[in-house]
């Protein structure tokens, strides 16, 4: 398993698949063919059904800038390794195509060819379930933090530190910044006046409406192309920082005990990209609103109950549990409608999955590797129209009154 470290990116919003990976794709494909008179580069399958929407042309542009670019588009083909094909082809002054690269953009800002990662960072981790983790944890009676140094080393704390000040800047950012969101849908942000609102409502429901204007915060940044750390995913990119920012203040943890937490949520969401995946066009958004509940409710119960392991897996096993099935129906192309609100109720859940968990005895019967294989099996099942392409769900129900984000 990689380092928890390829889990955190920080990058521009609004989508890791569909504007980090193509313009990291493009950067590279532009390094190896220096020597071109111009690109050509067709999209494929969600990348190319909710592509405009989510920057990815513009991501792709930028990245081959100066040398003129021609983006094709074609929604209505999905290649069998992936929704998120992109073909990169080098041409001559003539058009003559030089050089071609078929990549897969796989979620997460990660990419992949045909059954390779391409992928520069090694296995850090002998372990690929956290099945496997725990019972090394026990046998050599570490803790999940002590386990991350051991794999990672020392230096691993001091990244963590680095993405918890990009996670704060983005909510700090995002509490004082009441521009509406751009595209079609014309969405005033919420933020700013939820955190308002808070501080006059009772104490109970005014955290958690803090804890909503937190996530809020983040994911308005993320929609309108800001900078965010991907957690896993820039469409979920609101709910773990949201979380961590509010026991923070409302706790008084420290940052050290924030930083280990961290650690232990990456881990969570590593072990979901290995073994199924937190790509909304492969798996549906349970894949990455899902996963980043389960990476706050872990973090949350280790914060918590730090010696307990079987909490902390319950914990994250929950937070997965109950957001099985959940649909990518991105409502013309955007990372707004229905993807800005449920980062906010999913940082209230994973505070419920993490309470529930500390509160019994941690003992459960279905294990987090197991409900992980659930979630992939779910996802494939999937039709595609439910999987990022904008063209079911939420976003085909509405799509009579706003433009299609490609028309």
């Amino acid at each position: 398993m990689k380092t928890i470290k390829t889990i955190y990116k920080v990058g521009m919003g609004p989508s890791s698949s569909h504007t980090m990976g193509p313009n990291v794709a493009a950067r590279r494909f532009a390094a190896a063919n220096a020597a071109s008179h111009s690109y050509r580069v067709t999209l494929y399958g969600s990348l190319a059904a909710t592509g405009k929407g989510h920057l990815t042309d513009q991501a792709i542009i930028s990245a081959l800038s100066p040398k003129p670019v021609e983006i094709i588009w074609e929604p209505s083909i999905f290649l069998p390794f992936h929704p998120n094909a992109m073909d990169f082809e080098s041409l001559d002054s003539g058009g003559n195509v030089l050089a071609k690269w078929r990549v897969y953009s796989i979620g997460g800002g990660d990419l992949a060819e045909e059954n390779v990662s391409v992928s520069e960072e090694e296995d850090t981790y002998p372990h690929n379930s956290l099945s496997d983790i725990l019972e090394y944890c026990k046998s050599n009676d570490l803790l999940l933090h002590e386990y991350i140094e051991e794999m990672e080393g020392p230096d691993v704390w001091d990244f963590l530190m680095e993405v918890w000040g990009k996670m704060t800047s983005a909510i700090k950012r995002g509490l004082h910044n009441d521009e509406r969101l751009p595209g079609v849908l014309n969405l005033p942000r919420k933020a700013r006046y939820f955190s308002k609102k808070a501080k006059m409502m009772p104490s109970a429901v005014g955290r958690t409406t803090l804890i909503f204007s937190y996530a809020l915060a983040c994911s308005e940044e993320n929609a309108s192309g800001g900078v965010v750390v991907t957690a896993p995913t820039c469409g979920s990119s609101g709910v773990l920082p949201a979380v961590l920012y509010d026991l923070l203040h409302y706790r008084d943890i420290s940052e050290r005990d924030i930083v280990r937490a961290l650690g232990t949520a990456g881990l969570i969401g590593n072990l979901a990209r290995t073994n199924a995946s937190i790509s909304g066009a492969e798996v549906g958004c349970q894949g990455e609103v899902g996963v980043a509940c389960a990476m706050a409710s872990a973090a949350v119960a280790q914060l918590i109950e730090p010696a307990s392991l079987s909490c902390v897996e319950y914990a994250a096993e929950m937070g997965i549990e109950h957001h099985l099935g959940l649909t990518c129906d991105p409502v013309a192309g955007l990372v707004q409608i229905p993807c800005i609100e449920r980062n906010a109720m999913a940082a209230v859940r994973a505070l419920e999955c993490a309470a529930f968990s500390v509160t019994s005895d941690g003992r459960h019967r279905v294990r987090f590797d197991q409900v992980i294989n659930v979630m992939n099996e779910t996802g494939r099942d999937l039709q595609s129209r439910y999987k990022e392409t904008a063209a079911g769900g939420l976003a085909a129900e509405l799509a009579a009154k706003y433009i299609p984000a490609n028309k």
